[in-house]
């Protein structure tokens, strides 16, 4: 049976990856609507978690307007969400142990739905597995979830065995969906220039 939430989760802000599909760079830092998409995110989902934490690889001062602590990926060579999610699990054991979930989230996603916790949550109540994502138009969002922070450990086990595929790793956990509807998508996500004027569009709608 999952774990019932006594506090609200701390969001884990993942923006480890490479952006190759951009061009290289932060995708969080391009600027969409005036204000970057990490700004986007921010306001989406900070009223709804008791914290947030950057992660984010190479010299954090690059995000030093936003004045959120940054944590790296805890292993090696870009591993992918999964470590980003592990990061985001040791950090709250650290500053926050009163929390017992997390709650990851791309940075290159200005859409996210202002309920996103509180159905993630119910979604893996309802269901009575530990774990949830989000879905939307039939497809799965396995990088946004709601994690408890107590898997930690053997989610560092499942990385350093070389595990990298979220649903590989989730579906041995259990995991319920909770399913979002909306124009524009709303886990739209600006993976590439052409991506990041589509979603200039849905911001004049």
């Amino acid at each position: 049976m999952p774990d019932h939430v006594t506090a609200p989760p701390v969001a884990v802000l993942l923006a480890g990856g490479l952006a190759r599909r951009m061009g290289g760079g932060d995708k969080p830092l391009r600027m969409l609507g005036g204000r970057p998409l990490l700004d986007h995110v921010i306001t989406r989902i900070g009223p709804q978690v008791a914290a947030m934490v950057l992660n984010a690889n190479g010299d954090p001062a690059r995000f030093d307007a936003w004045a959120l602590p940054v944590v790296g990926d805890p292993l090696p060579d870009h591993p992918g969400p999964l470590a980003g999610v592990l990061a985001g699990m040791r950090w709250v054991q650290a500053t926050h142990p009163g929390v017992r979930t997390v709650l990851s989230v791309p940075t290159d996603t200005p859409f996210l739905p202002h309920d996103l916790v509180a159905r993630l949550e119910a979604a893996r109540l309802d269901a009575g597995v530990r774990l949830a994502c989000a879905a939307s138009e039939g497809r799965t969002h396995p990088v946004i979830g709601l994690w408890p922070v107590d898997l930690a450990d053997l989610l560092e086990e499942a990385l350093s065995g070389g595990m990298r595929k979220i649903d590989s790793w989730t579906s041995g956990i259990g995991i319920a969906h909770a399913t979002f509807d909306g124009q524009p998508d709303p886990f739209f996500n600006a993976n590439s220039p052409e991506e990041l004027a589509e979603a200039e569009r849905y911001l004049d709608c």
